[in-house]
């Protein structure tokens, strides 16, 4: 499945759904697809998604910005960049998030 993240601000982001669902959890959503948040509650919903990365990354220790061929393994702490940076243009715009 893919899930595609979308705002009027910000150009769409699509992701692998697993991934997509985790992040949703991370941010207090239910991990539905479709769904959304109205422009009121981005705001907390964005800031909770940067809680759970800065804890991420304080756990884990994935402070560096090696590329190890050898690890397949993307962390957290940098696939939710590109939804952090369009939830924060949904604040700034105070416009609605939508996915399916």
């Amino acid at each position: 499945m893919i899930v595609t993240f979308k705002t009027t601000p910000y150009a769409d982001i699509t992701m692998f759904g697993d991934v997509a669902i985790h992040l949703l959890k991370l941010m207090g959503h239910s991990g539905t697809v479709p769904g959304a948040i109205v422009a009121e509650d981005v705001s907390a919903y964005l800031q909770r998604l940067q809680q759970a990365v800065s804890e991420a990354k304080a756990r884990d220790g994935q402070d560096d910005d090696s590329d190890d061929e050898e690890n397949s393994h993307i962390p957290i702490t940098k696939r939710a960049l590109p939804l952090i940076e369009l939830l924060q243009a949904a604040v700034n715009a105070n416009a609605d998030v939508m996915w399916e």
